[in-house]
């Protein structure tokens, strides 16, 4: 075995980094989700889907971020990998939040779009991670 440490520093930072900007991303959304239903006429049936998707995409953002932090701190790829195919739903959601819920404020494109970077950056660093961890 390598007596060289594999895991990613700039890897860990970034989760570090996504972890805390998801908290302001989740409540921001959340906040305006909310907003909407006030001054919007928000259909019922649109508001629960939109509530409800946040809160999905918000246990699939703490078991993507145990998992990628965890996979990378004891170097093993599999936890990693499946860090990484939650990532592809999270990016969906993000996604949905950016162009298909009920109402787009400029405010869901700026933090969708800082988010979806945050996605890219760090599923290339888990490729380049695992990568290194396999060889």
């Amino acid at each position: 075995n390598n007596s060289y440490q594999l895991s990613s520093l700039p890897l860990q930072l970034l989760f570090y980094v996504n972890g805390i900007y998801y908290i302001f991303y989740f409540v921001a959304t959340l906040a305006m989700i909310i907003y909407k239903s006030q001054v919007f006429s928000y259909p019922d049936d649109f508001l629960a889907p939109d509530l409800a998707l946040l809160f999905i995409m918000a246990i699939l953002e703490v078991l993507r971020l145990y998992l990628g932090s965890m996979g990378n701190l004891t170097e093993e790829e599999a936890p990693l990998g499946l860090s990484l195919v939650i990532t592809v739903g999270s990016v969906i959601l993000s996604v949905y939040f950016l162009v298909w819920q009920t109402y787009v404020l400029k405010a869901d494109v700026i933090i969708n779009a800082v988010l979806l970077f945050t996605y890219g950056l760090e599923s290339v660093l888990k490729v380049i991670a695992i990568a290194a961890f396999v060889s």
